[in-house]
């Protein structure tokens, strides 16, 4: 008896249509609602704000001559990306380890984690920004408790500090470092850090050899998603950290709601989101050469 070969479009015949089967008007029309949204919402404003900064009438390019002639924008702006940097740094080392547990464990104290990282997602950050006031404040819990146990005898200045906004904006930045990493680690095989330790590694050697490299895309996607929002963080340093901590996004708000100088608004926007995208570039780029894959 013979059996006929059974080809791809009798083996799907009967089951629901594959989305690649969909032909180019169909898959158009069904991302349309999708490209119609990020017109609207993001293309549109975002472009009139930077054709406002150069061509808009009384705007010329003189606004972007302004931020590279003028030391004070510049040093606002290293600011930022060094505040971002030292975020997502901290972010990285308290994040791994909790992404690393969250991976490894089970049953409750998997929940218990679980809950720790995703409940600060559901409360507002305007409210946990108010709480880090409470904590910093020269009255707050934290210097209350120094002078109590006597280790200090007059309050500390810690609110309006570069350290501060830095702590605060890493507590709300924590979960989009831990989340990327966690969905990553739980997805490598216990065996394998087994079979390093069975052949004579260490826990410490398995890790940096095993675990470790497999973790890189969730690390990687972990510090992109954890720098680019703190580069346009706005409520937690406007709150926390004062006029010596003034970023980028403090100043552009500044320029819109108090001096109304959009055109020098747009300029600085453009400036922050070119030195966004150039630094991404870079960085994406020296993954795929020494890292050994490519994002995406």
């Amino acid at each position: 008896m013979s059996v006929m070969p059974i080809t791809r479009r009798a083996f799907f015949r009967g089951r629901p249509t594959s989305s690649r089967e969909y032909g180019p008007a169909i898959s158009l029309l069904l991302v349309t609602p999708l490209l119609l949204l990020l017109l609207g919402g993001f293309l549109y404003p975002i472009g009139g704000l930077f054709w406002g900064s150069i061509f808009a009438p009384e705007a010329t390019p003189k606004h972007y001559l302004r931020i590279l002639q003028e030391p004070l924008y510049l040093l606002i702006l290293w600011r930022t990306f060094e505040i971002a940097f030292l975020v997502t740094v901290v972010a990285l080392l308290l994040g791994y380890p909790v992404a690393l547990a969250m991976a490894r464990v089970s049953g409750r104290a998997a929940m218990l984690i679980a809950a720790c990282v995703l409940i600060p997602l559901w409360t507002s950050v305007l409210v946990r920004s108010y709480a880090w006031i409470v904590l910093l404040q020269r009255n707050g819990v934290i210097n209350n408790t120094l002078q109590e146990t006597g280790l200090t005898q007059a309050p500390l200045q810690m609110l309006y500090t570069q350290g501060a906004v830095v702590a605060a904006m890493t507590q709300v930045l924590l979960p989009f470092m831990v989340l990327p990493i966690y969905s990553v680690l739980r997805t490598v095989p216990d065996d394998l850090p087994k079979a390093a330790r069975n052949l004579g590694a260490g826990s410490l050697l398995a890790f940096l050899h095993v675990t470790l490299p497999l973790s890189l895309p969730g690390v990687t996607a972990g510090v992109l998603i954890t720098f680019i929002l703190s580069l346009g963080f706005y409520i937690t340093p406007a709150l926390v950290g004062g006029p010596g901590t003034l970023m980028m996004s403090t100043l552009i708000g500044q320029q819109t709601t108090e001096l109304l100088n959009w055109p020098f608004a747009g300029a600085l926007s453009a400036v922050l989101l070119l030195a966004t995208l150039l630094l991404v570039v870079v960085f994406r780029r020296a993954l795929a050469l020494n890292g050994g894959f490519k994002l995406g």
